[in-house]
């Protein structure tokens, strides 16, 4: 919102102030003369800029005892009227183009492709446009942009970049060493190289395209980390790290992984059918653990591990899981036999803490990263009061049942304790 007021007020200052002067207006439409001759482009710019520039200021204060404390503040960001010259653009940003004979323009192209334009930023000598998506920008292409006036038309050299490369899903955001990921997003044609930020391992690139990316994941050190994508951009190499971060299967702890139990954890189920099978829908294609939840029941699907257990480890930070829904939602309870409620189908919404609460959409598949720890927002897995020799042998997604339920059946994969 901050963004758009600047933008309202420079559009609006330099409609009174810039394009006014910059041409003569007929007296009765009130609209710019049009020069007669065939238009030119002698350059074009960046609409504004934001100062990023810190300005400080220290502001002096006295108690009730007449004590002063100093305390420095920031100014806020500058907008400036305009930024430099420029030979090329990116999506959704404002441009002005500067020329003659442009007040009768009827059409601006951008690689070829015919883009909107507001009359009312035109005058003879200038106009102010916006780069759609709509416009390609995989090369190869004519990189221009094409004014057709009344009198005729110009062509000026002026590349659209590529977007950012952004993830918007994937397919997975567990690895293993060789396995493959999807990543859905935008801008990845122009991706040369990806990177496991936290240890600046290589990722294969399988293929690409501009909104998908395959990738085979290295045998890594690291427990979990960002992307790295190098890209290019013009003519220049970039980096940009992903907002997503991807757990390494073969650093954590795994309840169940690779389509089975790992570390001696098997099923504990209060209803059958339950447990690993390998026909099931799965994240990684190899099985997942079948969850049953009988009509109007108050069941348990659960796993455990009596021997030899699962030591507290406080530098274990998150639990990770998929769960495929049901028909309808459903509001699962994380239960366990050293959480709040123990290992059992008590749990309300009212009485789980809120760690403990998993809303899970009907149909799809949902990734859950829950904190670990004593906090209010943090599953206690070991415990309110943890020590070094607590041990958890439990651990389970209760369904609460009600009049009018269904049998209901889920799938849980990849349940993963990560440091």
């Amino acid at each position: 919102m901050k963004h758009l007021k600047n933008l309202n007020l420079i559009l609006s200052m330099l409609i009174v102030f810039g394009l006014a002067s910059s041409c003569r207006k007929d007296n009765i439409t009130g609209m710019p003369i049009p020069g007669k001759g065939a238009p030119t482009i002698s350059s074009v710019h960046t609409l504004s800029k934001t100062d990023t520039t810190a300005v400080t200021r220290v502001v002096t204060t006295y108690n009730s005892s007449g004590v002063a404390s100093t305390t420095i503040v920031g100014a806020p960001a500058k907008i400036s009227a305009f930024d430099s010259t420029t030979v090329s653009g990116v999506y959704n940003n404002y441009y002005v183009l500067y020329g003659t004979n442009l007040a009768s323009t009827t059409k601006i192209l951008i690689n070829g492709v015919s883009i909107y334009f507001n009359r009312g930023l035109i005058s003879d000598n200038s106009l102010i446009f916006s780069i759609p998506t709509t416009v390609p920008y995989l090369q190869p292409q004519s990189n221009t942009i094409q004014v057709i006036t009344l009198n005729g038309s110009v062509t000026y050299g002026f590349t659209t970049l590529p977007p950012t490369p952004a993830i918007a899903s994937v397919s997975d955001y567990n690895f293993s060493g060789g396995s493959q990921i999807t990543l859905t997003g935008q801008g990845f044609v122009a991706v040369t190289a990806v990177t496991l930020q936290a240890t600046k391992e290589a990722v294969t690139i399988v293929s690409k395209t501009d909104n998908q990316l395959v990738i085979k994941m290295p045998s890594s050190t690291t427990n979990r980390s960002v992307l790295s994508f190098a890209y290019t951009s013009g003519t220049k190499m970039l980096n940009v790290n992903s907002t997503i971060e991807f757990v390494n299967i073969d650093k954590a702890y795994a309840i169940f992984a690779n389509g089975n139990f790992q570390n001696n954890w098997q099923d504990n189920s209060y209803a059958q059918p339950a447990g690993p099978s390998a026909s099931a829908p799965s994240i990684t294609g190899k099985g997942s653990i079948v969850a049953s939840y009988p009509a109007g029941g108050y069941k348990v699907e659960g796993e455990a591990n009596y021997y030899p257990s699962f030591a507290y480890d406080p530098s274990y930070k998150y639990l990770t899981f998929w769960i495929k829904g049901g028909t309808v939602n459903h509001t699962l309870f994380l239960v366990g036999d050293q959480l709040p409620g123990g290992f059992g189908n008590s749990l309300t919404s009212t009485t789980a803490t809120p760690a403990q609460i998993v809303v899970v959409p009907a149909n799809v598949w949902t990734y859950y990263k829950i904190p670990l720890g004593t906090g209010a927002k943090m599953l206690a897995f070991w415990g309110t009061n943890p020590t070094t020799a607590t041990l958890a042998k439990q651990l389970g997604f209760f369904l609460r049942g009600s009049s009018g339920d269904v049998n209901e059946t889920m799938y849980v994969d990849e349940i993963l304790f990560v440091k």
